[in-house]
């Protein structure tokens, strides 16, 4: 039996959950699908799936074969796609990883746009500030604001942000606005990052870059719970300028500290390392990386 047609058959019985909802997928027979996928198990001298009478379920190695193969047909079948397809727009699924607050503000805005210049195409927005495994978790492509730690990874930088030190009126109303970095040791410095009682801020002066401890009664790994917090005068947070710029704009908060800051946090476009990108991939990345610019 071809192998493709085994891998087809298996990968089928996987994704919809059992042979005959595989069947209606492939377009064979029941019996065609459960014969493939027996010469293959033969084949491997393996067992793949686990059968009863109401579920499908793959076993260890069939979970193993299947992280293996599933991205070897997808590349095969985008390839079919690029040369049979005779238009400008790309189809099929792409998963995009993207941190809370940046994807809330800046990309989910975009995706309306995307989408109607590519209709056949089916997002999965992931949105999180949990840093992604990319192959792990199937990610197509990731937005990142920040370095980016994979050197396995196609980076591609299309802006740069800096850090801001921001405050909301009322609160430097209750508390007065520090002059020097120093002063903050004062004030009620909210810190993203987790469980923690202090961190320690980065600032630039005449003898160069130095670091100031700052604390605070709130911490948290969200950027999107600090920012909040900022906004409703709890405290001072300091923030990639790109997430907290419409406030800014709009005089909500005040940015301190101008003259002491220097550090720019890069916004990049990063695909997982492999042999093949999908056109829709390359389409994709080329939409946000003119895009993204224009918002920051």
């Amino acid at each position: 039996m071809d192998r493709f047609q085994e891998l087809n058959a298996f990968i089928a019985v996987v994704e919809s959950g059992g042979f005959s909802a595989a069947a209606r997928t492939t377009g064979d027979s029941q019996p065609a699908v459960s014969k493939a996928i027996g010469a293959l198990e033969k084949r491997l001298g393996v067992r793949l799936l686990n059968r009863s009478t109401r579920r499908v379920t793959l076993t260890d190695q069939g979970r193993q074969y299947y992280d293996r193969t599933k991205p070897l047909i997808d590349e095969i079948q985008d390839a079919d796609s690029e040369l049979t397809s005779s238009t400008l727009s790309v189809s099929g699924s792409i998963r995009i990883a993207a941190s809370s607050t940046f994807g809330r503000l800046h990309v989910l805005p975009l995706i309306p746009d995307l989408l109607a210049c590519n209709p056949g195409l089916q997002v999965d927005l992931v949105l999180s500030d949990i840093v992604r495994d990319m192959v792990e978790d199937r990610i197509d492509l990731a937005i990142r604001v920040g370095p980016v730690h994979e050197p396995e990874a196609v980076v591609r930088r299309v802006a740069v942000t800096p850090l801001v030190c921001v405050g909301s009126r009322g609160y430097f109303e209750r508390r007065g606005i520090p002059k020097t970095p120093s002063e903050l040791a004062e004030h009620n410095c909210l810190l993203y990052g987790g469980l923690t009682e202090e961190a320690n801020w980065p600032f630039v002066g005449r003898d160069g870059r130095f670091r100031v401890p700052v604390r605070g009664n709130l911490s948290s790994n969200s950027v999107e719970t600090i920012r909040a917090a900022v906004l409703a005068g709890v405290g001072i947070g300091l923030f990639a300028k790109v997430t907290i710029a419409d406030e800014l704009r709009d005089l909500e908060v005040i940015s301190i500290l101008e003259e002491f800051i220097g550090d720019v946090r890069d916004i990049s476009l990063v695909w997982p390392k492999r042999r093949f990108v999908p056109a829709r991939v390359r389409q994709v990345t080329d939409f946000f990386a003119e895009a993204i610019p224009r918002r920051t």
